[in-house]
Formats: C-alpha cells, structure tokens, sequence
C-alpha cells in the first residue's frame, strides 16, 4: 500500500511529481494538494482528480509524506507555522537553496530529504538529486527515491554542498540545453530555413545526438571525433567553438549557478531570514 501524501504547492514541479506518482500506482484518493491560487487548483483537480486544499491549516496531520514544493524565498514562513503539527511524516522538499539543517529546525523533525528535480520529471525523463538529514532513516531514504523515480532517475549525494553542484548541472540543465537549441535554430534560420523547419532540425539534431550518446559505451568525445573530417565541414564549425572556448564558458555558466544556489540558502535559510 502507497502512503498518503499532502503537498504544500501546487506548481509545474509538483504537478509532475503528482503525474507520475499517479502513473505508478499511486490512489488519488492518498493524494492531497495545498495551493494557495484557486486557477491553479482548479487546474490541478481537472488534471489529476486529487482534493486539494486552498491553505496548508486544513492539511491534515496524518500524512506519511510532506512534499514541499514552494519558492525557497516562502518556505520558511509556511514551514514554521506548521511546525509539530506534520513531524510525524517523512518531509521530502524541492526548493532550491534550503538546506536540510534549515528544514529539520523550522518543521521539528529529523525526517527530512532535500531532492533536486528539474524540468525533464514533466516528461517523465527527469534527473533528481537527493539529499537526506543525518535523521532520516533507510526507510526515508527509500520512500523519497520511490517517490520521485516515478519521474524518471534519482541519484544520492552527502550534503548540502554537493546538492548546490546538483542544482548547477541538473536541476538547471534543461535550460543550458534548450539555450542551445535556440542558438542552433536561430543559425537555422539565418541559412535560409523557415521558422517551423529551422525550430524542427533543431530539435531532432539535439535528440539524434543524445539517442545515440545514449546508446553507446564510448566517450562522447569519440563520437564527436567519428563525425570530424580533418578539414571537412563540421571540423571548420568546431574550431569556431574552440576559439570562443566554448567549454570554457559552460564551465563558468555551471559555477555562477553553483555560486547562486548557496546564496539562496544564506538568504532564505536561518542565515538570511529574520525570526
């Protein structure tokens, strides 16, 4: 049997989380949804047929999981008020920044897992890193990652520190890559292709690439290298690349996402928000 399940936010991330929990078993009737935007939960009813609550004060104390899934810059200030009354169930947040530390001393318990999601869990392609409070038992560590595989793969790291590199390179992921697919389908365009076939080149190019990164044991650099002539066509496009040291600039891009995620934890966590 599933546990029950309460989540506190109604957004993309929960609905995705929410889409495939209800794809891998999971009752409706053991899911509830706190949002605060009454659009957001009719949309969410429609979509999925699970109750949902208009505030986190009719929630009721006897759920098994509490998924947090609120803007880090809120979570403290609903996280308190609710302290005591949900320390009975393991806590499983997906905001940005928050600390386990943070988590354990606003909700009153030890039952906390930080999990770092990102957009690809909408279609069930998603990459969630996991962190778990020195409390948190085998048990909770388990559920978590049952609980969000149902969007696609879930790996663990040891702290807090290591879930700001998670945010960096996945949870923030998709963007860098849907960067380059706009880049590649605005050069499209600037050939001569039409809006609709330079946007569809561009997306088949990205996704027969990683299908074939994916099916293969070698570096990609090798791949990379078997579709490089010496003088040919594509080597004349990588050595533009490599002037402009483009390596360079993605490993700058991840470190200033690195760099943002722990100043969300100084300013939203215990360090930046007043008591």
């Amino acid at each position: 049997m599933n546990p029950s399940i309460t989540f506190i936010g109604g957004g993309n991330m929960a609905s995705a989380l929410l889409g495939g929990l209800l794809r891998n078993g999971w009752s409706r009737d053991d899911i509830t949804v706190v949002e605060h935007h009454a659009d957001q939960r009719r949309r969410i009813e429609e979509s999925f047929g699970v109750a949902t609550l208009a505030s986190h004060e009719g929630a009721s104390s006897g759920s098994k999981v509490v998924v947090w899934a609120l803007k880090p810059q809120v979570l403290r200030e609903v996280a308190v008020h609710c302290d005591g009354r949900m320390s009975g169930a393991l806590h499983l947040s997906i905001a940005a920044g928050i600390e386990t530390a943070d988590l354990c001393a606003w909700l009153g318990t030890q039952r906390v897992v930080r999990a770092m999601p990102n957009t690809a869990a909408m279609v069930s392609s998603g990459v969630t890193g996991l962190c778990a409070a020195p409390g948190a038992t085998d048990a909770d560590k388990q559920l978590a990652e049952r609980i969000v595989q149902a969007t696609g793969v879930a790996f663990w790291v040891d702290n807090d520190e290591r879930m700001n590199a998670v945010t960096a390179v996945s949870g923030s992921g998709p963007a860098y890559v849907f960067h380059f697919i706009e880049g590649l389908q605005k050069a499209a365009g600037s050939l001569g292709f039409d809006d609709a076939l330079a946007k569809q080149l561009a997306l088949r190019i990205v996704e027969g690439a990683v299908r074939q990164a994916l099916g293969s044991n070698e570096p990609v650099a090798t791949l990379r290298e078997r579709v490089t002539s010496r003088g040919g066509t594509t080597a004349a496009a990588l050595e533009v690349f490599d002037r402009h040291d483009a390596h360079g600039v993605i490993a700058q891009a991840l470190r200033a996402a690195y760099a943002r995620a722990g100043e969300l934890a100084s300013e939203f966590g215990r360090g930046g928000a007043s008591r």
